[in-house]
Parts: C-alpha cells; structure tokens; sequence
C-alpha cells in the first residue's frame, strides 16, 4: 500500500526527531532529510503530500545561514516552515502540523503497523529473493522484531545465530530458542561459548576493556559460524531510526556513533537487510506485537551489549556473575508482581567486586552486598531515581538475603543522572 508522506527537512533543528514522531502519531509517514537534498531525490521519495522546512539553533553552519535549494519549492506541493529558538515564523508553529498535513496536504492517515509490515515483507521478498540471510540474533528487541518479521518474509532463508557470551539475564537463551526456533520454526544456530567468554574475561577490572573483549570475541564467533555455511549473500541488521539520527546528520551534532551506521567494514561480502531502519523503538515495538512475538521479549528493558559483564563489577568471577543473574531475576519477578514492569523505564542489579562482615546461621559471614537500581527517563541523557514503596524493597531484600548465595547485604542507589550515570561502569 503506498502511504503519504511529509517529508522534513533538517534546518539546524534539534526537534527533527519529536515532529516526526508525531506526524506518525496522526497516522501518516514521514522521514528526516538533510537541508541540501536535491529536487530530483525529493522527487523519488514516494507520495511526498507536503514538505516541512524544520530550522533551529544549528541553523548557522562556519558563519552562514543554510538553506534548501530554491528548486526544490517547483516540486508540486506545500510548503511549511517552522522555526524553534525564535518566534518570527508565524506560519510555522508546531501547532499549525496536523492542520498542515490534513487540510493542506490532503494526506490519508494510512500509516499503521499493519500496513508496514505488508510493505515490508513485499519489499524484503524483492530484495532477497530465494537467496539466504544471516543475523545475529541477541535475544535483544531490535533484532528479535527484525527475524520475526524476515521469517513472515522469506522463512527458512533466514539463518540466526544466537551467541550465548554466558551475561545474559536468566532465562533468556533458553527463550530464544524457544520462540524462535520452537514457535517461529526459525533456522536458528545456537552457539555455547560461555567458556570462551568467560575465560577471555578472567582477571579484567577495567570495563573498557571489558568491553573490548566482549565486542571482538562476540565478532569472532559469529564470523567462525558464518564460514560453516555456504551460499549466505545478505546480512541482515536491528538498525533503527534513532541509530540514525544519532550518529548526526550534515547539519546537525553526533549524539553518539553506532556500529551498525557506518561503521561496517569497506569490504564487507554481504548486502546489507535492515528492515527497521525507518522505526522509532516505540514503533518497533508495536511491529514485534503485531508479529505475534511475546510481552517479556517485545518489552524487554534497556540492556547493555556487554550485558551482566558490566553489572558484575571489576574482574567477573561465575559466582558473583550468578548472584548478578539470580538477584536481577527476583529483582524483575517482584516488580512484575507490583504493577512496576511497565511504570520503571529500567530497573536492576548489580555486585561490586567488595565484601562485607554479616551474619548468617549465627556465624559470621564475609560475603558481597546486592545494589538495585531503578530509574525513569524520557532520553537517557538524565534520569530520576523510582520511590519504591517499602514493603516492595523488603520483600525483595528478603528474598535476595535468603535466596541469592554470597550476599548478606542489599543497598538502594538514589543517585540520579546526573552525576551518577544509569550504569556503575
């Protein structure tokens, strides 16, 4: 189905990202382009209804002010200028969208999951064909939205694998398995290399180099899978639309560099799948519903790639790395039971590499403390700290004490960010 869209062009604006959202809030499309794209890439963009000009403080780039190419005002269809640190635009108030859209552009609010997916599944079997893809497949929401919905597309020509590093929370290799490859009938390989990990990761404290490791021996293994099979032409990728923005525009600042924009090997073999590339996460979510994928994995929390290695904090030992594990599990148990798993944007645990003096079974003890953390923010670039109700940290202090092997100690952070970040390292 073809949808209507606005495009928005990228005028020094720091709320590119905001109208977007909310032109597919109304149910029609739009995408984000940078301020010197040409009349004849406009005009290959499909059902453009309407064009808005989106300036703001990045407006002036080396001393001049930017602008679009005064061609492209020939293209056929409105116009709607708005600009956010002054108020001299009067035809351009973020007030003024859904009006501009709907009464001036005469736009169809088309744009749903359902539709997308219909168009997304045309366009992926186009693209494939009978050839076969591979991706890595974290257990993670990206990745997870993007194999359900190749496997809607081209089926068995998908090949996921699922490296289990040994840091993922509990449960969560044995439920990709299972959604994928038993559900989903996925042609899933599953990799046991928690050995390999963890073994490469003994005596490290520095979370740098945590990292490091853990990034270029997950690489390793997946490229060591990829060679056992013949006849692979695509890559596929849980690229979305803020990796996008993020990694900067022409006229806008890097918020952060990701991997997967630009930052692939010049040589690399495959061509690239990413059918998500245009989703908000939110819209991401709602596409794996739409998918038949379950709530705990649409759902699931912010979790760093390093996983629990940077929730164990300092050198990671396997018993402190399972009391991660185990108290994270009671941790998430009981704030589903208190209506906290949708309320908390992100809630954990996690042990330092330190002890204490307890007292267990009338003796003394010498064991780690448990410190949870659950905050709410809207960016990720600040966040507050959840006021837990008492009741709720006691039940979790006791079973954390009474469940959790080498902890005698369980600790609240009321640290907000900043100057603590969400994550200790």
């Amino acid at each position: 189905m073809k949808q209507d869209m606005i495009a928005i062009i990228d005028l020094g604006s720091e709320e590119n990202s905001a109208i977007a959202r909310l032109i597919r809030s109304y149910g029609v499309y739009s995408e984000i382009y940078a301020h010197d794209i040409t009349l004849e890439a406009l005009k290959k963009m499909p059902n453009v209804k309407g064009v808005i000009l989106n300036g703001g403080p990045n407006r002036v780039v080396d001393g001049v002010k930017i602008d679009v190419s005064q061609d492209l005002y020939s293209i056929g269809v409105p116009f709607l200028a708005i600009d956010h640190d002054t108020d001299k635009c009067p035809q351009g108030k973020v007030s003024d969208i859904k009006s501009f859209i709907f009464d001036t552009c005469h736009c169809d609010a088309n744009w749903n999951m359902d539709n997308f997916i219909q168009d997304q599944v045309e366009l992926l079997r186009k693209q494939i064909g009978n050839k076969k893809v591979l991706l890595a497949l974290s257990g993670g929401v990206d990745s997870s939205v993007v194999a359900a919905l190749l496997i809607k597309a081209i089926g068995n020509q998908l090949v996921c694998v699922h490296v289990n590093h040994g840091l993922l929370r509990k449960g969560e290799p044995e439920q990709v398995v299972r959604v994928f490859r038993e559900e989903l009938g996925a042609n899933l390989i599953y990799s046991d290399s928690v050995d390999r990990f963890l073994d490469k990761l003994a005596g490290v404290e520095d979370p740098e180099k945590k990292r490091k490791i853990i990034g270029a021996e997950f690489i390793r293994v997946f490229e060591e899978e990829a060679r056992k099979l013949d006849g692979i032409d695509f890559l596929a990728q849980g690229t979305i639309y803020p990796d996008i923005v993020e990694s900067g525009t022409k006229t806008g600042k890097a918020v952060k560099a990701h991997h997967n924009v630009g930052g692939l090997p010049e040589d690399l073999k495959f061509e690239l799948v990413e059918p998500l590339k245009y989703l908000f996460k939110d819209e991401v979510r709602a596409c794996g519903k739409a998918l038949g994928l379950p709530d705990d994995m649409v759902y699931r929390q912010p979790f760093p790639g390093p996983g629990l290695g940077v929730r164990c904090l300092g050198a990671i030992t396997r018993d402190r790395l399972e009391a991660v594990r185990e108290s994270d599990a009671i941790l998430r148990e009981e704030f589903a039971k208190n209506g906290l798993q949708g309320k908390v944007w992100q809630y954990f645990t996690l042990i330092p590499d330190t002890k204490s003096v307890g007292v267990r079974d009338n003796a003394r003890c010498y064991d780690w403390p448990v410190i949870i953390r659950a905050v709410n923010t809207v960016d990720a670039m600040t966040a507050t700290i959840e006021h837990i109700d008492w009741a709720i940290l006691d039940k979790i202090t006791s079973r954390i004490l009474s469940e959790v092997k080498g902890v005698n100690r369980v600790c609240y952070d009321l640290s907000p960010k900043p100057t603590a970040t969400i994550e200790w390292e």
